[in-house]
């Protein structure tokens, strides 16, 4: 019963991607192809309010659920390994037409190719936990 809370969030944020059109291949090709502005604008408006809540959370010092302060720690300052994580997750979502999220909301659409997007997202996971620890971090 606790976690019916985020199984319901988890609904509502699969309903608001996929009346925004944020989950279609169509859009995101769009996007890539430089052709519209809809996906900037989501990403966008996300990039925005994930801004505005961090400041929120850390001028106001709010603490979470279990009472605990939330901590917010610095990044480190850019590197190469931003720039090349950030070109591979792009470039896997250009080939696939699908980030992480939308997977499992095509999934539940009823769109059962995906689930090799899915398989590979899972397999690509998995073999980065077994070499992260030999890799320059």
């Amino acid at each position: 019963m606790k976690l019916l809370k985020y199984l319901f969030v988890g609904f509502l944020f699969g309903i608001v991607l996929t009346k925004t059109e944020a989950v279609s291949w169509y859009r995101i090709y769009e996007m890539f192809h430089f052709q519209s502005f809809h996906m900037f604008g989501i990403i966008g408006t996300a990039i925005a309010t994930g801004f505005i809540g961090i400041q929120i959370i850390k001028r106001k010092k709010l603490t979470g659920i279990d009472g605990q302060p939330i901590e917010i720690l610095d990044k480190e300052n850019g590197s190469l390994r931003y720039w090349l994580g950030g070109t591979m997750f792009g470039l896997g979502w250009a080939l696939v037409g699908a980030c992480p999220g939308p997977i499992f909301i095509l999934l539940g659409a009823g769109f059962y190719n995906v689930a090799f997007v899915l398989l590979g997202a899972l397999v690509g996971t998995f073999l980065y936990g077994l070499i992260k620890y030999k890799l320059p971090h």
